[in-house]
C-alpha cells in the first residue's frame, strides 16, 4: 500500500512521474538504452534538458532575458556561488530560518561588513517574517538582496514578490511551482529540486542575463562560474541526467494539472484543511504567526502538558500509513510537507489521525 507521504525532502512524487521514471530506467525513448546510460551529449538527453528548461519558463512565465540552468550541489552550493560571483562591495540578507542563516554565513566569508543581515526573526525562533517598513527598510544600494521565500524547517513563508531597487535573489527550494511568481521582480531564483519538482541530485537556477555583467573581480573556480554554466548549457561537466529527466516528467505532470495557478488553489485547500485542524485542536498548536504560515511546510507541536507524547503520535500516525511528519531534528514537534504531489486524501488521513489521537488521549 502506498503511504501518505509528508517528507520534507526528498519529496513525494506523483504516481505518473514514478511510472514514467521507472520505465525509463529499463529503456528510454526507444533508444535501446536506459536513461541512466544515455550520453548527456546525445540527442535523446539534449531534448530532455531543453524541454525541461522551456517548461520551467512556460509554467513560471519567465520573461525574455533569463537563463534556466540545471546544476549539481544543491541550494547549499548556491549559497557559496552567489557571493563568489556577485558580491563586490555589499549585499543584504533577510534571515528567516536555518537555510537563510546558511546563505548568510557563506556570504560573510567575504567579510562581515559585506554580507549584512538586514533583519532577522531569530528573536522569536524564526516564527515570523520580518516586514519591510516595520522591521527594516528595503535596501536601495548594494550588489543584491537575498531572501529565502519559504522556510522548510520552521514553516514560515513570504507570500509576496518584493519590489526592490537592487537585484533580488531568492532561494525558492521548497515553494517553487507551488504558487504564481512574478519572475521579472527577481534577478535570480534558485533551489534544490527535491523539495517540490523532482528528486534529490539536481538544482535549478533561473538567472537574469544582466547578472552576468555584475561578476565580481576575483578568481572563481571554473565549476563555480555562472557564466561557464550559461555558456555550456548546464553541461560543462556531466549533469545529473536522471534527476533532470524526473524533473521534466514532474513539470509535464504539473502542466497537465492545469499549471501553477491551479496548483496554487489546490495547495491553499490542503493547507487550510490542516491548519484548521490544528487551530481547532486541544492537543496540537501551530508555531508560526498566522499571516506568515507556509503552504508547503506546516509545522506544529503538542501543547506542553502533552509534550511527552510526541513519539506516541508519530507511531500512531505510522500505523495509519502516514510518514514524514516528525519535525526537523533541530526543532522537534511535527512537520507536514504538503508539496504539490501531496493530495487532499493525504491531508484527510493526517487530520483524521490527529483527531483520533486527541479523542484517545486528551
Amino acid at each position: 500500500m502506498r503511504k501518505h507521504i509528508f517528507n520534507a525532502g526528498p519529496c513525494k512524487l506523483p504516481m505518473p512521474v514514478l511510472e514514467a521514471a521507472s520505465k525509463s530506467v529499463l529503456e528510454f525513448n526507444g533508444c535501446g538504452q536506459s536513461i541512466l546510460e544515455v550520453s548527456h551529449r546525445g540527442k535523446d538527453f539534449e531534448a530532455v534538458i531543453a524541454e525541461a528548461g522551456e517548461l520551467m519558463k512556460e509554467l513560471l512565465g519567465v520573461p525574455e532575458g533569463y537563463h534556466v540552468l540545471f546544476l549539481g550541489g544543491g541550494a547549499s552550493l548556491e549559497f557559496a556561488m552567489i557571493p563568489m560571483n556577485f558580491l563586490r562591495t555589499k549585499a543584504y540578507y533577510l534571515n528567516t530560518g536555518t537555510w537563510a542563516t546558511g546563505a548568510l554565513k557563506e556570504g560573510q566569508l567575504y567579510g562581515m561588513d559585506k554580507a549584512i543581515e538586514i533583519a532577522s526573526s531569530k528573536d522569536k525562533d524564526f516564527t515570523y517574517i520580518p516586514k519591510y517598513g516595520k522591521h527594516y527598510q528595503m535596501p536601495t544600494e548594494g550588489d543584491y538582496y537575498h531572501i529565502t521565500t519559504n522556510n522548510t524547517i520552521r514553516g514560515s513563508e513570504i507570500h509576496e514578490d518584493y519590489t526592490c531597487s537592487i537585484p533580488l535573489i531568492a532561494d525558492m527550494s521548497s515553494d517553487i511551482m507551488s504558487r504564481p511568481v512574478d519572475v521579472s521582480k527577481y534577478h535570480m531564483i534558485y533551489g534544490g529540486a527535491q523539495k517540490n519538482i523532482g528528486p534529490a541530485g539536481a538544482t535549478f537556477v533561473i538567472l537574469k542575463d544582466e547578472m552576468l555583467q555584475r561578476i565580481a573581480d576575483r578568481p572563481i573556480p571554473t565549476m563555480m562560474k555562472y557564466q561557464i554554466h550559461v555558456d555550456k548549457g548546464s553541461m560543462n561537466n556531466t549533469p545529473p541526467c536522471y534527476a533532470i529527466y524526473v524533473i521534466l516528467e514532474t513539470l509535464r505532470w504539473l502542466k497537465g494539472f492545469g499549471g501553477v495557478s491551479e496548483m496554487y488553489k489546490y495547495n491553499q485547500a490542503k493547507a487550510e484543511k490542516l491548519y484548521n485542524a490544528i487551530d481547532n485542536s486541544k492537543m496540537f498548536r501551530g508555531t508560526v504567526e498566522k499571516e506568515d504560515r507556509s503552504l508547503m511546510n506546516i509545522v506544529f507541536v503538542l501543547e506542553e502538558k502533552y509534550k511527552a507524547m510526541e513519539a506516541d503520535f508519530v507511531k500512531f500516525a505510522g500505523e495509519r500509513n502516514i510518514v514524514g511528519i516528525k519535525g526537523h531534528r533541530s526543532v522537534g514537534g511535527f512537520r507536514a510537507s504538503t508539496y504539490n504531489a501531496c493530495t487532499l486524501e493525504d491531508v484527510d488521513a493526517l487530520v483524521k489521525a490527529m483527531q483520533d489521537f486527541e479523542v484517545k488521549n486528551a
